[in-house]
């Protein structure tokens, strides 16, 4: 029963009678593989606490831009500068864009007076996290990758929890203060049946199917060894390729193979991602954190071939995880041209082996990250709430 406290003029509840909707702001982006953790962990705390209050902070240029409103969440506008692998006059910029970054982050923390700070990586993380932890907010980091990028190693410090993908990224944290949960990936991957897949994409349901693809982005490298390969693949009749080319290649790739063969489905980007896992029986990509991630779920076997240009090559890592547990086989760039021919034609001809690869995969999934997560999550904000320095109403 409410307790109710009289005033001269009107009747107001006591304060612990007054449910207050949890308040988080997330800080992440740059590429998918940090943006889209964290809408997956808003969707969760959204079916969780549907009178949750969610928001977001990213930068202007970049994909959270557009697509965390898509997803139906504000965003916030943060400075946010890259650090320099290597001097330029660009670095001259650096520290006062810093100090901005920070200065913002400040400005919107207090603004919008968060319950708990998730951060899923990125260089826009940094400033709003450590703003929130001067202003002693609870941080929550969620790390994609198997070796952390250096904004989440530095404020894995200060978080409360840290869920991290890989097994190898746990020795970079607190061990009291990390927790195995996985990437939050699409909730359809993994819904749909090999034969429904197969139907929606014009495949007959004896083929041999191999799925590559390099990212949204596409890659020029895998493109060419795929390219090499091609016509000695082709000389198998059941064989039929599903190849994302990516839209800045598409086109003169497309224009190169014509007439293209009937039995390769070339596309800039594929949209029905969940069909294209389904469909295969093995896939020719990258080792983006959530690439891995989605292998894992789906129980797809893979060659993995990791891009070299990225930070701290954390796509060899992952990789090598993936290798390690029997997933994937990992296919350097260096050998690619050489190797993927022969690799791709044993392994396609090998169903024994790649039944094996895919219960690997499986048994490193966890397709319930973003609940696990977002449960967590929850749970610092009812803390925070509950503390008598909590404001009674916004």
């Amino acid at each position: 029963m409410t307790t109710l406290l009289r005033t001269p003029s009107v009747w107001v509840p006591k304060r612990a009678a007054v449910k207050v909707a949890p308040r988080v702001l997330f800080a992440g982006g740059g590429t998918g593989g940090h943006v889209y953790p964290a809408l997956a962990i808003a969707d969760a705390l959204r079916a969780q606490r549907p009178d949750a209050v969610i928001a977001f902070a990213g930068t202007q240029a970049r994909l959270e831009w557009t697509a965390v409103p898509a997803a139906g969440y504000p965003i916030h506008s943060i400075t946010a500068a890259a650090l320099p692998r290597r001097p330029t006059p660009q670095m001259l910029r650096l520290p006062w864009q810093l100090m901005r970054g920070l200065y913002e982050s400040l400005q919107l923390v207090r603004a919008f007076d968060p319950d708990v700070v998730v951060g899923t990586g990125g260089y826009v993380s940094g400033p709003v996290l450590l703003a929130a932890h001067l202003l002693r907010r609870p941080l929550v980091l969620q790390e994609q990758n198997a070796y952390p990028g250096i904004t989440n190693r530095i404020l894995g410090r200060w978080a409360v929890r840290v869920f991290v993908a890989f097994p190898e990224a746990q020795a970079y944290f607190p061990a009291e203060r990390c927790v195995l949960s996985g990437n939050p990936v699409r909730a359809t991957l993994g819904q749909v049946s090999r034969a429904e897949a197969r139907r929606r994409l014009k495949l007959p349901l004896e083929a041999r199917v191999l799925l590559v693809f390099g990212g949204s982005l596409g890659s020029t490298v895998l493109n060419e060894a795929v390219v090499r390969a091609l016509p000695a693949w082709l000389q198998d009749a059941r064989f039929y390729v599903l190849w994302q080319a990516g839209p800045r290649h598409y086109k003169a790739l497309h224009e190169r193979l014509e007439p293209l063969p009937d039995r390769v489905h070339l596309w800039p980007y594929i949209d029905d991602m969940a069909a294209a896992y389904a469909a295969a029986d093995l896939v020719v990509c990258r080792a983006g954190a959530l690439t891995c991630s989605e292998l894992m779920v789906t129980g797809t076997p893979a060659i993995l071939v990791p891009a070299t240009r990225v930070a701290a090559d954390h796509q060899t890592r992952n990789a090598e995880s993936m290798a390690h547990a029997g997933a994937a086989l990992h296919l350097p760039e260096t050998v690619l041209n050489e190797q993927l021919q022969a690799v791709v034609q044993a392994l396609m001809a090998d169903s024994a082996r790649r039944a094996t690869m895919a219960e690997a995969a499986r048994r490193m999934a966890r397709p319930h990250a973003a609940t696990t997560i977002a449960a967590e999550v929850l749970r610092w904000a009812a803390t925070r709430r509950a503390r008598p320095a909590r404001r009674d109403y916004d």
